[in-house]
């Protein structure tokens, strides 16, 4: 169930962008490597 809310807010935050017509803060490479950083972050902290 995180993942689904993790996923709306990202779908609601993406909408708000594009109805503001904002760029986004980083570039998809950062953001990328971020999410992936999230991830494993999650996966460590989820295994302890």
């Amino acid at each position: 169930m995180p993942y689904v809310k993790a996923l709306l807010a990202g779908v609601l935050v993406g909408a708000a962008y594009a109805v503001v017509r904002v760029k986004s803060p980083a570039p998809p490479p950062v953001a990328l490597i971020g999410l992936l950083g999230m991830l494993l972050g999650q996966a460590t902290l989820g295994a302890l």
